[in-house]
């Protein structure tokens, strides 16, 4: 961080750095993730019935200066426009500026859900749970990744089948038959009107069930691998026992237990 001056020394300090104010700055925007998720998982996708304009411009303000902030901070620009997180975040910006616009694609805000990526990124961090979060990255990670996908998919059935089909009228029906449809249970109580409606249905299954299976098989089977970014390459998964980045030879820092 030495060669980092004024602001950006500032912001890098309180993303990545360490101590109270950094511990503190990224509580309060974990908290403010789960907030927004659940504001956009409560409230009716249809922007016009809400009328909560003023309320959406604040949610939309805080995103846009954290992904400015983020994005003045990284030195390789490129890199940051790569990571499917970031665009995420600036569909959800449109979609909380732009209300009349983009008003029949609102139920995109549920991409916010992929922030829980991060929640887990800093919880890590934290000493107290890191040893546990250690031992369960990998099943943590497929377990994020197929929550995150249940909130999608469930937006994307309410967002298509709302108004046109009689057995959707909230979002809960359309996470129950996501839910149902990924499972396999299929009870035929709730069906998506359509070859689209059907379309969705395999893609729900197929993909869902994949995810399914990936948790199943990180329970069952345990990784060799680590998330640990080589600072040099960016490569970010290295074996546990890796002293060198297998990519471009520099040394890299894995934590375990005898080291710190």
């Amino acid at each position: 961080m030495s060669d980092r001056k004024g602001l950006n020394r500032q912001l890098f300090w309180l993303y990545e750095g360490t101590g109270n104010g950094p511990f503190a700055f990224r509580w309060a925007l974990l908290i403010f993730d789960i907030l927004t998720i659940g504001y956009f998982l409560w409230a009716p996708f249809d922007q016009r019935e809400r009328g909560h304009y003023a309320l959406d411009y604040v949610i939309g303000s805080v995103i846009l200066m954290d992904f400015l902030a983020r994005l003045y901070i990284t030195r390789h620009k490129h890199r940051f426009f790569l990571k499917w997180i970031n665009w995420a975040d600036m569909i959800v910006i449109v979609t909380m500026f732009a209300p009349l616009l983009v008003s029949n694609f609102a139920f995109l805000r549920i991409l916010r859900a992929v922030r829980a990526v991060r929640a887990f990124t800093f919880i890590r961090r934290i000493k107290v749970l890191t040893p546990f979060f250690q031992r369960h990255e990998h099943v943590i990670d497929k377990v994020t990744n197929l929550v995150v996908f249940v909130f999608i998919t469930s937006a994307i059935v309410y967002a298509t089948q709302v108004g046109r089909n009689a057995d959707i009228h909230t979002y809960i029906d359309a996470l129950y038959f996501t839910v149902t449809s990924l499972t396999t249970t299929g009870y035929g109580d709730v069906l998506l009107q359509g070859q689209a409606g059907r379309f969705l249905s395999i893609l729900v299954m197929v993909l869902g069930l994949s995810l399914f299976l990936q948790l199943l098989r990180a329970i069952i089977e345990p990784d060799s691998k680590v998330n640990v970014e080589c600072e040099a390459c960016g490569l970010s998964r290295h074996d546990r026992d890796a002293v060198h980045c297998k990519h471009c030879g520099e040394v890299v820092k894995i934590p375990t237990k005898g080291f710190s």
